[in-house]
């Protein structure tokens, strides 16, 4: 589940390499993905409420990687 979780994620992460390397954020929603920030970011405190790792691990690279992709939309949109 660890590595499910991590790879999980990897979504944010390619659509903000998208992002920066086009220096275009065009056809990308902040809506969605502000949602998405929302939605692992309660994921995360939720892991750390109920003290589980893999929660923690997966959501915590998620906000990482929703965040970078927030802040190229921001700069690129």
């Amino acid at each position: 589940m660890f590595a499910v979780g991590i790879f999980g994620q990897a979504v944010f992460y390619l659509q903000g390499i998208e992002i920066f390397r086009n220096q275009s954020a065009k056809d990308v929603s902040l809506f969605g993905f502000s949602f998405g920030l929302i939605s692992v970011t309660s994921w995360l405190i939720y892991g750390v409420v109920i003290k589980n790792h893999v929660l923690i691990a997966a959501n915590a690279i998620a906000v990482i990687g929703a965040i970078f992709v927030v802040i190229g939309i921001l700069i690129y949109g």
